[in-house]
Protein backbone atom coordinates (compact mmCIF):
# COMPACT_ATOMS: atom_id res chain seq x y z
CA UNK A 1 0.00 0.00 0.00
CA UNK A 2 1.09 3.55 -0.50
CA UNK A 3 1.17 6.39 2.02
CA UNK A 4 -1.41 8.77 -0.07
CA UNK A 5 -4.24 9.79 1.73
CA UNK A 6 -3.14 8.06 5.08
CA UNK A 7 -6.42 7.99 7.28
CA UNK A 8 -5.45 9.56 10.83
CA UNK A 9 -2.92 8.44 13.46
CA UNK A 10 -4.95 5.98 16.16
CA UNK A 11 -2.33 6.00 18.72
CA UNK A 12 -3.68 3.99 21.61
CA UNK A 13 -5.19 1.62 18.67
CA UNK A 14 -2.07 1.02 17.12
CA UNK A 15 1.09 0.82 19.26
CA UNK A 16 1.36 -1.87 21.41
CA UNK A 17 2.97 -1.70 24.49
CA UNK A 18 6.29 -3.68 22.67
CA UNK A 19 6.15 -0.71 20.65
CA UNK A 20 6.21 2.19 23.65
CA UNK A 21 8.96 0.21 25.11
CA UNK A 22 11.23 -0.33 22.17
CA UNK A 23 10.35 3.99 21.60
CA UNK A 24 11.48 4.25 25.18
CA UNK A 25 14.67 3.11 25.48
CA UNK A 26 15.67 3.73 22.24
CA UNK A 27 14.49 7.54 22.90
CA UNK A 28 16.49 8.01 26.45
CA UNK A 29 19.43 6.12 24.42
CA UNK A 30 18.92 9.67 22.12
CA UNK A 31 18.38 11.82 25.02
CA UNK A 32 22.13 10.54 26.98
CA UNK A 33 22.94 10.82 23.26
CA UNK A 34 22.51 14.78 23.04
CA UNK A 35 23.32 15.22 26.28
CA UNK A 36 26.90 13.63 26.20
CA UNK A 37 27.42 15.53 22.56
CA UNK A 38 26.10 18.79 23.33
CA UNK A 39 28.59 19.08 26.43
CA UNK A 40 31.53 20.32 24.25
CA UNK A 41 29.63 23.02 22.48
CA UNK A 42 28.64 24.74 26.14
CA UNK A 43 32.29 24.57 27.48
CA UNK A 44 33.99 25.86 24.46
CA UNK A 45 34.82 29.07 25.79
CA UNK A 46 35.99 27.56 29.38
CA UNK A 47 38.72 24.84 27.15
CA UNK A 48 39.73 27.65 24.81
CA UNK A 49 40.99 29.62 27.98
CA UNK A 50 42.42 26.41 29.64
CA UNK A 51 43.89 24.82 27.28
CA UNK A 52 44.88 28.30 25.49
CA UNK A 53 43.07 27.68 21.83
CA UNK A 54 42.52 29.96 18.90
CA UNK A 55 38.33 29.95 18.09
CA UNK A 56 39.02 28.40 15.02
CA UNK A 57 41.04 25.54 17.12
CA UNK A 58 38.65 25.01 19.48
CA UNK A 59 36.16 24.35 16.45
CA UNK A 60 37.62 21.43 15.44
CA UNK A 61 37.01 19.85 18.96
CA UNK A 62 33.06 20.14 18.16
CA UNK A 63 33.94 18.10 14.83
CA UNK A 64 36.32 15.35 16.38
CA UNK A 65 33.70 12.90 16.82
CA UNK A 66 32.55 13.04 13.36
CA UNK A 67 35.88 12.46 12.32
CA UNK A 68 35.20 8.75 13.51
CA UNK A 69 31.44 8.75 13.01
CA UNK A 70 31.85 7.41 9.50
CA UNK A 71 33.55 4.16 10.95
CA UNK A 72 31.46 4.25 13.91
CA UNK A 73 28.01 3.72 11.76
CA UNK A 74 29.70 1.35 9.07
CA UNK A 75 30.87 -1.23 12.43
CA UNK A 76 28.44 -1.00 14.62
CA UNK A 77 25.74 -0.71 12.07
CA UNK A 78 27.42 -3.67 10.68
CA UNK A 79 26.92 -5.43 13.91
CA UNK A 80 23.15 -4.60 14.04
CA UNK A 81 22.58 -6.57 10.27
CA UNK A 82 24.29 -9.79 11.46
CA UNK A 83 23.26 -10.08 15.35
CA UNK A 84 20.17 -7.28 15.96
CA UNK A 85 19.58 -4.08 16.31
CA UNK A 86 19.62 -4.67 20.12
CA UNK A 87 23.47 -5.40 21.15
CA UNK A 88 24.49 -3.18 18.68
CA UNK A 89 22.56 -0.37 20.74
CA UNK A 90 24.01 -1.41 23.60
CA UNK A 91 27.30 -0.82 22.37
CA UNK A 92 26.85 2.29 20.94
CA UNK A 93 25.49 4.05 24.32
CA UNK A 94 28.25 2.42 25.94
CA UNK A 95 30.75 4.06 23.62
CA UNK A 96 29.98 7.73 24.07
CA UNK A 97 29.11 7.06 27.53
CA UNK A 98 32.71 5.93 28.21
CA UNK A 99 34.27 8.67 25.81
CA UNK A 100 32.18 11.41 27.23
CA UNK A 101 33.90 10.20 30.45
CA UNK A 102 37.21 10.24 29.42
CA UNK A 103 36.59 13.62 27.86
CA UNK A 104 36.65 15.29 31.57
CA UNK A 105 40.18 13.67 32.21
CA UNK A 106 41.75 15.15 29.27
CA UNK A 107 45.09 17.11 29.67
CA UNK A 108 45.45 19.19 26.32
CA UNK A 109 43.90 19.72 23.21
CA UNK A 110 45.04 16.22 21.88
CA UNK A 111 44.16 13.51 24.55
CA UNK A 112 40.65 15.65 24.07
CA UNK A 113 40.16 15.34 20.24
CA UNK A 114 41.00 11.66 20.52
CA UNK A 115 38.24 11.07 23.66
CA UNK A 116 35.93 13.13 21.61
CA UNK A 117 36.67 10.56 18.50
CA UNK A 118 35.60 7.76 21.26
CA UNK A 119 32.34 9.71 21.32
CA UNK A 120 31.86 9.94 17.74
CA UNK A 121 31.68 6.15 17.22
CA UNK A 122 28.77 5.46 20.21
CA UNK A 123 27.02 8.23 18.25
CA UNK A 124 27.29 6.94 14.96
CA UNK A 125 26.03 3.35 16.12
CA UNK A 126 22.92 4.57 17.87
CA UNK A 127 21.79 6.81 14.54
CA UNK A 128 22.28 3.66 12.59
CA UNK A 129 20.89 0.77 15.34
CA UNK A 130 18.81 3.01 17.10
CA UNK A 131 16.56 4.51 14.34
CA UNK A 132 16.79 1.58 12.75
CA UNK A 133 15.32 -0.53 16.23
CA UNK A 134 12.43 1.97 16.34
CA UNK A 135 11.51 2.56 13.02
CA UNK A 136 11.27 -1.48 12.35
CA UNK A 137 9.19 -1.81 15.16
CA UNK A 138 6.19 0.43 15.04
CA UNK A 139 3.30 0.21 12.05
CA UNK A 140 5.05 1.15 8.50
CA UNK A 141 2.37 4.06 8.71
CA UNK A 142 3.60 6.14 11.37
CA UNK A 143 6.84 5.64 10.73
CA UNK A 144 8.16 8.70 9.84
CA UNK A 145 6.65 9.60 13.64
CA UNK A 146 8.57 7.18 15.17
CA UNK A 147 11.68 9.00 13.70
CA UNK A 148 10.47 12.79 14.29
CA UNK A 149 9.27 11.75 17.84
CA UNK A 150 13.11 9.52 18.45
CA UNK A 151 14.51 12.32 17.27
CA UNK A 152 13.25 14.95 19.76
CA UNK A 153 15.01 12.96 22.63
CA UNK A 154 18.30 14.63 21.55
CA UNK A 155 17.45 18.14 21.90
CA UNK A 156 15.52 17.84 25.02
CA UNK A 157 19.16 15.75 26.60
CA UNK A 158 20.81 18.76 24.85
CA UNK A 159 18.33 20.73 26.92
CA UNK A 160 19.50 18.56 30.53
CA UNK A 161 23.33 19.51 29.28
CA UNK A 162 22.60 23.10 29.03
CA UNK A 163 20.70 23.34 32.90
CA UNK A 164 23.02 21.26 34.13
CA UNK A 165 25.79 23.69 32.89
CA UNK A 166 24.03 26.48 34.59
CA UNK A 167 23.81 24.37 38.05
CA UNK A 168 27.09 22.74 37.63
CA UNK A 169 30.14 24.99 35.51
CA UNK A 170 29.75 28.33 37.54
CA UNK A 171 30.56 26.90 40.76
CA UNK A 172 33.16 23.66 39.83
CA UNK A 173 35.08 22.70 36.77
CA UNK A 174 33.89 22.35 33.00
CA UNK A 175 35.64 18.90 33.76
CA UNK A 176 32.52 18.07 36.33
CA UNK A 177 30.35 18.33 33.11
CA UNK A 178 31.60 15.59 31.39
CA UNK A 179 31.65 13.13 34.20
CA UNK A 180 28.01 13.51 35.21
CA UNK A 181 27.29 12.88 31.61
CA UNK A 182 27.86 9.35 32.50
CA UNK A 183 25.11 8.43 34.98
CA UNK A 184 22.08 8.42 33.32
CA UNK A 185 23.38 6.32 30.46
CA UNK A 186 23.74 3.51 33.19
CA UNK A 187 19.97 3.58 33.29
CA UNK A 188 19.51 3.47 29.19
CA UNK A 189 21.94 0.97 28.72
CA UNK A 190 20.26 -1.75 31.74
CA UNK A 191 16.58 -0.96 30.22
CA UNK A 192 18.06 -2.12 26.44
CA UNK A 193 19.49 -5.20 27.87
CA UNK A 194 15.24 -6.09 28.13
CA UNK A 195 14.32 -5.02 24.47
CA UNK A 196 12.65 -7.41 22.43
CA UNK A 197 14.50 -7.51 19.05
CA UNK A 198 13.44 -5.89 15.70
CA UNK A 199 9.70 -7.74 14.53
CA UNK A 200 11.47 -6.69 10.83
CA UNK A 201 14.48 -8.29 11.47
CA UNK A 202 13.58 -11.09 13.34
CA UNK A 203 10.86 -11.31 10.33
CA UNK A 204 14.06 -11.15 7.78
CA UNK A 205 16.29 -13.51 9.43
CA UNK A 206 13.16 -16.15 9.87
CA UNK A 207 12.68 -16.25 6.36
CA UNK A 208 16.63 -17.08 5.42
CA UNK A 209 17.45 -13.63 4.94
CA UNK A 210 20.87 -13.62 5.22
CA UNK A 211 22.16 -10.52 6.52
CA UNK A 212 25.29 -8.63 4.54
CA UNK A 213 28.67 -8.57 6.33
CA UNK A 214 30.34 -5.24 5.82
CA UNK A 215 33.12 -6.33 7.48
CA UNK A 216 33.71 -8.92 5.38
CA UNK A 217 32.96 -7.08 2.24
CA UNK A 218 35.46 -4.20 3.10
CA UNK A 219 37.93 -6.40 5.21
CA UNK A 220 38.15 -9.71 4.33
CA UNK A 221 40.47 -11.69 2.36
CA UNK A 222 42.63 -9.68 -0.20
CA UNK A 223 40.62 -6.26 0.65
CA UNK A 224 41.93 -6.16 3.91
CA UNK A 225 45.48 -5.10 2.37
CA UNK A 226 44.13 -2.77 -0.07
CA UNK A 227 40.95 -0.59 2.35
CA UNK A 228 42.80 -0.75 5.88
CA UNK A 229 45.30 1.89 4.39
CA UNK A 230 42.61 3.30 2.69
CA UNK A 231 40.64 4.26 6.01
CA UNK A 232 43.81 5.01 7.87
CA UNK A 233 44.61 7.68 4.61
CA UNK A 234 41.07 8.96 5.43
CA UNK A 235 41.24 9.45 8.94
CA UNK A 236 44.71 11.37 8.64
CA UNK A 237 43.49 13.21 5.94
CA UNK A 238 40.49 14.37 7.67
CA UNK A 239 42.56 15.56 10.60
CA UNK A 240 44.94 17.67 8.70
CA UNK A 241 41.71 19.39 6.97
CA UNK A 242 39.92 19.81 10.43
CA UNK A 243 43.28 21.77 11.91
CA UNK A 244 42.57 24.54 8.95
CA UNK A 245 45.72 24.16 6.80
CA UNK A 246 46.09 26.39 4.22
CA UNK A 247 43.45 26.02 1.09
CA UNK A 248 46.29 24.38 -1.42
CA UNK A 249 46.76 22.15 1.10
CA UNK A 250 43.10 21.59 1.95
CA UNK A 251 41.77 21.15 -1.54
CA UNK A 252 43.99 17.73 -2.56
CA UNK A 253 43.29 16.84 0.51
CA UNK A 254 39.31 17.11 0.23
CA UNK A 255 39.50 15.39 -2.97
CA UNK A 256 41.83 12.46 -1.72
CA UNK A 257 38.88 11.97 0.75
CA UNK A 258 36.32 11.81 -1.38
CA UNK A 259 37.75 9.41 -3.46
CA UNK A 260 38.78 7.07 -0.52
CA UNK A 261 34.84 7.62 0.17
CA UNK A 262 33.72 6.89 -3.31
CA UNK A 263 35.95 3.72 -3.56
CA UNK A 264 34.66 2.14 -0.31
CA UNK A 265 30.93 2.70 -1.71
CA UNK A 266 31.48 1.36 -4.68
CA UNK A 267 32.71 -2.56 -2.86
CA UNK A 268 30.02 -1.99 -0.15
CA UNK A 269 27.00 -0.98 -2.12
CA UNK A 270 27.87 -2.71 -5.39
CA UNK A 271 25.15 -1.02 -8.14
CA UNK A 272 23.62 1.19 -5.67
CA UNK A 273 26.64 2.91 -5.24
CA UNK A 274 25.41 6.05 -6.95
CA UNK A 275 21.97 6.26 -4.99
CA UNK A 276 24.50 6.20 -1.85
CA UNK A 277 26.56 8.91 -2.96
CA UNK A 278 23.54 11.05 -3.60
CA UNK A 279 22.19 10.33 0.18
CA UNK A 280 25.62 11.24 1.58
CA UNK A 281 25.57 14.43 -0.46
CA UNK A 282 21.95 15.01 0.72
CA UNK A 283 23.31 14.25 4.50
CA UNK A 284 26.28 16.00 4.22
CA UNK A 285 24.31 19.36 3.31
CA UNK A 286 21.98 19.20 6.18
CA UNK A 287 24.65 19.60 8.69
CA UNK A 288 26.23 22.25 7.12
CA UNK A 289 23.13 24.00 7.41
CA UNK A 290 22.97 22.70 11.16
CA UNK A 291 26.07 22.20 12.83
CA UNK A 292 26.85 25.67 12.29
CA UNK A 293 24.21 26.81 14.70
CA UNK A 294 23.98 23.89 17.34
CA UNK A 295 27.96 23.87 17.48
CA UNK A 296 28.41 28.03 17.86
CA UNK A 297 25.46 29.17 19.51
CA UNK A 298 26.39 28.91 22.92
CA UNK A 299 29.56 30.85 21.69
CA UNK A 300 27.67 33.38 20.07
CA UNK A 301 25.45 34.09 22.81
CA UNK A 302 28.53 34.47 25.18
CA UNK A 303 30.58 36.36 23.53
CA UNK A 304 28.75 38.65 20.83
CA UNK A 305 25.16 39.18 23.31
CA UNK A 306 27.29 38.65 26.79
CA UNK A 307 24.91 36.06 28.39
CA UNK A 308 25.96 34.66 31.36
CA UNK A 309 25.72 30.80 32.15
CA UNK A 310 22.15 31.16 33.05
CA UNK A 311 20.92 32.90 30.15
CA UNK A 312 23.28 30.96 27.81
CA UNK A 313 21.22 28.26 29.61
CA UNK A 314 17.48 29.85 28.86
CA UNK A 315 18.28 30.48 25.21
CA UNK A 316 19.25 27.05 24.99
CA UNK A 317 16.25 25.55 26.65
CA UNK A 318 14.02 27.42 24.46
CA UNK A 319 16.08 26.63 21.42
CA UNK A 320 16.18 22.41 22.62
CA UNK A 321 11.92 22.35 23.28
CA UNK A 322 11.25 24.30 19.45
CA UNK A 323 13.72 21.35 18.03
CA UNK A 324 12.29 18.58 19.91
CA UNK A 325 8.35 19.74 18.95
CA UNK A 326 9.63 20.63 15.49
CA UNK A 327 10.97 16.89 14.65
CA UNK A 328 7.25 15.29 16.79
CA UNK A 329 5.47 17.98 14.34
CA UNK A 330 7.42 17.14 10.93
CA UNK A 331 7.46 12.79 11.93
CA UNK A 332 3.53 13.47 12.21
CA UNK A 333 3.39 15.34 9.01
CA UNK A 334 5.74 13.11 6.97
CA UNK A 335 3.07 10.25 7.99
CA UNK A 336 -0.14 12.18 6.83
CA UNK A 337 1.95 14.22 3.64
CA UNK A 338 4.61 12.26 2.68
CA UNK A 339 8.31 12.35 3.95
CA UNK A 340 9.94 14.95 1.39
CA UNK A 341 7.07 17.24 1.32
CA UNK A 342 7.29 17.18 4.94
CA UNK A 343 11.16 18.07 4.91
CA UNK A 344 11.43 20.84 2.40
CA UNK A 345 7.72 22.25 3.65
CA UNK A 346 9.25 23.08 7.35
CA UNK A 347 13.18 23.96 5.78
CA UNK A 348 11.43 26.31 3.37
CA UNK A 349 9.48 27.63 6.46
CA UNK A 350 12.61 27.83 8.67
CA UNK A 351 14.27 30.23 5.95
CA UNK A 352 12.31 33.13 7.63
CA UNK A 353 13.64 32.81 10.73
CA UNK A 354 17.46 32.43 9.96
CA UNK A 355 18.37 36.27 9.38
CA UNK A 356 15.82 37.52 12.26
CA UNK A 357 17.67 35.16 15.16
CA UNK A 358 21.05 36.83 14.35
CA UNK A 359 20.02 40.91 13.64
CA UNK A 360 18.88 41.32 16.93
CA UNK A 361 21.68 42.10 18.90
CA UNK A 362 21.76 42.79 22.90
CA UNK A 363 18.64 43.38 24.77
CA UNK A 364 16.14 41.29 23.47
CA UNK A 365 16.00 38.13 25.02
CA UNK A 366 12.61 36.95 25.20
CA UNK A 367 12.43 37.81 21.13
CA UNK A 368 15.45 36.05 20.81
CA UNK A 369 14.24 33.09 22.72
CA UNK A 370 10.76 33.23 20.34
CA UNK A 371 12.85 33.35 17.66
CA UNK A 372 15.27 30.23 18.07
CA UNK A 373 12.37 28.23 19.45
CA UNK A 374 10.78 29.00 15.83
CA UNK A 375 13.77 28.64 13.87
CA UNK A 376 14.99 25.19 15.90
CA UNK A 377 11.36 23.84 15.22
CA UNK A 378 11.35 24.43 11.39
CA UNK A 379 15.21 23.70 10.66
CA UNK A 380 16.29 20.81 13.08
CA UNK A 381 13.14 19.72 13.61
CA UNK A 382 12.67 18.61 10.16
CA UNK A 383 15.76 16.17 10.25
CA UNK A 384 13.67 14.00 12.85
CA UNK A 385 12.64 12.42 9.49
CA UNK A 386 16.24 12.28 8.04
CA UNK A 387 16.62 8.90 9.08
CA UNK A 388 13.58 7.58 7.98
CA UNK A 389 14.34 9.07 4.39
CA UNK A 390 17.74 7.77 3.97
CA UNK A 391 16.65 4.08 5.40
CA UNK A 392 13.88 3.67 3.25
CA UNK A 393 16.20 3.39 0.11
CA UNK A 394 17.96 0.17 1.64
CA UNK A 395 16.96 -3.35 2.33
CA UNK A 396 16.85 -4.65 5.43
CA UNK A 397 19.95 -7.71 5.28
CA UNK A 398 22.06 -4.19 5.09
CA UNK A 399 20.03 -1.38 5.78
CA UNK A 400 21.41 -0.70 9.31
CA UNK A 401 24.90 -0.87 7.99
CA UNK A 402 24.28 1.38 4.80
CA UNK A 403 22.46 3.88 7.13
CA UNK A 404 25.07 4.09 9.11
CA UNK A 405 27.49 4.41 6.65
CA UNK A 406 26.42 6.72 4.19
CA UNK A 407 24.41 9.27 6.98
CA UNK A 408 27.41 9.47 9.41
CA UNK A 409 29.95 10.29 6.04
CA UNK A 410 27.55 13.02 4.82
CA UNK A 411 27.61 13.94 8.82
CA UNK A 412 31.34 14.95 8.15
CA UNK A 413 29.25 18.04 7.27
CA UNK A 414 28.78 18.48 11.12
CA UNK A 415 32.76 18.52 11.20
CA UNK A 416 33.34 21.00 8.38
CA UNK A 417 30.32 23.61 9.73
CA UNK A 418 31.89 24.42 12.81
CA UNK A 419 35.38 25.30 11.80
CA UNK A 420 33.89 27.11 8.72
CA UNK A 421 32.00 29.27 10.70
CA UNK A 422 34.44 30.18 12.82
CA UNK A 423 36.58 31.20 9.73
CA UNK A 424 34.30 32.89 7.93
CA UNK A 425 33.22 34.73 11.15
CA UNK A 426 36.46 36.82 11.01
CA UNK A 427 35.53 38.97 8.29
CA UNK A 428 31.85 38.28 8.82
CA UNK A 429 31.09 38.07 12.59
CA UNK A 430 30.08 35.07 14.17
CA UNK A 431 26.40 35.79 13.83
CA UNK A 432 26.43 36.86 10.35
CA UNK A 433 28.33 33.66 9.98
CA UNK A 434 25.87 31.59 11.33
CA UNK A 435 23.34 33.29 9.74
CA UNK A 436 24.90 32.88 6.14
CA UNK A 437 25.34 29.22 6.15
CA UNK A 438 22.27 28.34 7.63
CA UNK A 439 20.42 30.31 4.91
CA UNK A 440 22.38 29.21 2.08
CA UNK A 441 22.83 25.10 2.55
CA UNK A 442 18.95 24.86 3.70
CA UNK A 443 17.90 26.16 0.50
CA UNK A 444 20.55 23.62 -0.94
CA UNK A 445 19.06 20.75 1.28
CA UNK A 446 15.24 22.34 -0.04
CA UNK A 447 16.46 21.76 -3.51
CA UNK A 448 18.09 18.43 -3.20
CA UNK A 449 15.10 16.73 -1.51
CA UNK A 450 12.48 18.48 -3.23
CA UNK A 451 13.85 17.40 -6.92
CA UNK A 452 14.42 14.32 -5.26
CA UNK A 453 18.11 13.27 -6.54
CA UNK A 454 18.37 9.96 -4.71
CA UNK A 455 15.44 8.95 -6.15
CA UNK A 456 15.81 9.89 -9.62
CA UNK A 457 19.18 8.29 -9.14
CA UNK A 458 17.77 5.49 -8.07
CA UNK A 459 15.37 4.67 -10.95
CA UNK A 460 17.97 5.14 -13.78
CA UNK A 461 19.79 2.82 -11.79
CA UNK A 462 17.10 -0.18 -12.05
CA UNK A 463 16.51 1.27 -15.47
CA UNK A 464 20.00 0.20 -16.51
CA UNK A 465 19.75 -2.95 -14.70
CA UNK A 466 16.13 -4.54 -15.07
CA UNK A 467 16.62 -7.49 -12.92
CA UNK A 468 17.83 -6.39 -9.98
CA UNK A 469 18.03 -8.85 -7.41
CA UNK A 470 14.66 -8.63 -4.76
CA UNK A 471 17.03 -8.12 -2.13
CA UNK A 472 17.73 -4.42 -3.71
CA UNK A 473 14.13 -3.79 -4.22
CA UNK A 474 12.55 -0.80 -2.94
CA UNK A 475 11.41 -1.02 0.65
CA UNK A 476 8.78 2.28 1.20
CA UNK A 477 7.23 4.03 -0.70
CA UNK A 478 8.73 7.97 0.07
CA UNK A 479 5.42 9.73 -0.24
CA UNK A 480 2.72 10.85 -2.58
CA UNK A 481 3.43 11.62 -6.24
CA UNK A 482 3.72 15.25 -6.25
CA UNK A 483 6.73 17.28 -6.51
CA UNK A 484 9.58 15.78 -7.35
CA UNK A 485 8.16 12.56 -6.11
CA UNK A 486 8.58 9.06 -6.67
CA UNK A 487 5.82 7.33 -9.16
CA UNK A 488 4.10 5.46 -6.53
CA UNK A 489 2.85 2.43 -8.60
CA UNK A 490 6.55 1.85 -8.54
CA UNK A 491 7.80 1.93 -5.03
CA UNK A 492 4.34 -0.04 -3.24
CA UNK A 493 5.33 -1.94 0.03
Amino acid sequence: MTDTAAPPLRWRAELSGRDWKAFSAAWLGYAMDGFDFVLITLVLTEITRDFHLSTVTAATLVSAAFVSRWFGGLAIGALGDRLGRRPAMVLSIALYAVGSMLCGFSWDYWSLFAFRMVVGLGMAGEYSAGAMYVIESWPRRMRNTASGMLLSGYPLGGVLAAKTYAWVVPHTSWRVLFWIGLLPVLLAVHLRRRLPESADWQRSRAAGGEPVSATRLLFGGRRKAWNVPVCLITAVALLVVLRGEPTAVTLPLIALIAACFVNLTVQFAGRLWPVVIALMITVFSAFCYSWPLQALLPTYLKTDLHYDPAQVSDALLYAGIGYAAGSVLTGYLGDRFGTRQAYIGMLTASLAFVYPVFALGEGHRVRLWVLLFMLLATSQGASGILPKYVSQFYPIRLRAAALGFSYNVGALGGAAAPVLGAKLAKPLGLGTSIAVLGFALTAVVVLLVGFDLPGRIRRRVDARHPEPAEAYAPVEQDGPAGFGSTDPESEKV
